[in-house]
């Protein structure tokens, strides 16, 4: 028998990985012979593009990348994502020193709170938000404040409303534009309007642009640092997860100020020796190849959203349209919850949601939606949806 042990508190402290049930609960369907759409989940559905996929074959065949990288990663992916910032969003960026390579956004997500947050210190989160913020948190012993993202301020935090005491208190605060899980965007006024009240309550910013490059309605998402004064207040994570369908890569950056990227290269000497070079190599052409195929994926998004907002206009379902992102953020009909309207639909239309509770406090009331399926699929689950009889048509 097997001698037992305690986990760490930190471990203990660790929020529940709210959407392994969900998972758990599609796959009982799943095996059970039925046919689930599957619309709860964040994990892009169309491969990385060949001309990626070759650099990385290519690449692997090169010897002086099967020894160790450098430690901070190599120089030539650092200057390939100023050279995409500086395209995009007209930022400029020292590779050396304002580019941090990351394995993936969510690491960095979760690294930054180990890398400014004591026990007891305050970090402002977006409710709804991205859960891994927590995670990073609750790793450092730290305290979170929720900011509500609610439909009337247009799912942006209103700082007007933390209280002074939080304020003061405040060492580091998330923001995400184009936001998961609601969809919406941000403009150049919302993030000087951020920098303005973080200099001001001295808090690093950490902005999470994971779908940066996914807009629609011809309008390409803002990025943080084209805000004046912004590196001087925080940085944002990117990652090549969505923008380029290279989930499985686990390959990121973080950019802007100077000494944050300085501290998230020092914990990251401690835990990595960087990426695969093979990867980086694959990831710098990427980001510096024709863009074409990205025009391409962010078209493909938009026509999926576009579908599935005629469909449910016809069946009486009436919401926002997302103006970014992947995702779709709909309200619940009158007498569920969100966790409760969600089993419903997986256990009577074979449709999976994901319950916006999962996601905090201010997500209940909705579930959010990935476009990340045929708009054959699309259609077909609505239909599902409409035979339940909910909704009401005019």
């Amino acid at each position: 028998m097997t001698e037992p042990f305690e986990a760490a508190k930190r471990l203990q402290q660790l929020p529940t990985q709210f959407f392994a049930t969900l998972v758990q609960k599609v796959n009982e369907q799943i095996q059970a012979g039925h046919d689930v759409i599957n619309l709860g989940q964040g994990n892009p559905d169309q491969p990385t593009p060949p001309h990626i996929v070759r650099e990385l074959q290519d690449a692997a065949t090169n010897p002086a990348f099967h020894k160790y990288p450098p430690f901070s990663g190599y120089p030539f992916l650092k200057e390939a994502a100023a050279k995409r910032y500086k395209e995009d969003h007209g930022v400029e960026l020292d590779p050396e020193t304002e580019v941090a390579i990351l394995f993936g956004g969510k690491t960095g997500l979760v690294e930054i709170s180990h890398c400014l947050l004591n026990p007891g210190d305050t970090c402002l989160v977006p409710d709804p938000g991205y859960p891994d913020y927590w995670s990073g948190v609750a790793l450092s012993e730290a305290r979170m404040v929720m900011m509500p993202l609610l439909e009337q301020h247009d799912f942006l935090p209103d700082y007007s409303a933390i209280s002074p005491a939080d304020a003061e208190q405040a060492k580091l605060m998330f923001i995400n534009y184009p936001n998961n899980p609601t969809g919406a965007t941000a403009d150049l006024s919302f993030y000087e309007e951020t920098v303005r009240w973080a200099k001001q309550n001295h808090v690093l910013v950490v902005s999470d642009f994971a779908y940066g490059a996914i807009g629609f309605d011809g309008q390409r998402p803002v990025s943080f640092l084209q805000a004046e004064g912004a590196k001087e207040i925080g940085i944002e994570v990117y990652t090549l997860s969505k923008t380029y369908n290279m989930a499985g890569w686990r390959v990121g950056f973080a950019v802007g100020h100077p000494e944050i990227i300085s501290l998230i290269n020092r914990i990251q000497d401690h835990y990595y020796v960087s990426l695969f070079g093979g990867i980086q190599k694959a990831a710098a052409t990427a980001l510096t190849a024709s863009q074409q195929c990205v025009e391409e994926l962010v078209q493909r998004y938009e026509s999926r959203r576009n579908t599935l907002f005629k469909e449910l206009d016809r069946i009486g379902w009436i919401n926002r349209k997302p103006a970014g992102s992947f995702f779709c953020w709909l309200k619940v009909p009158s007498g569920y919850t969100s966790l409760s309207f969600a089993e419903l639909l997986l256990q009577e239309a074979k449709v999976a949601v994901a319950p916006g509770i999962g996601f905090g406090q201010s997500g209940e009331g909705y579930v959010r939606v990935g476009l990340l399926t045929s708009e054959e699929r699309i259609c077909e689950a609505v239909a599902r949806i409409e035979k339940l009889g909910l909704f009401k048509t005019t």
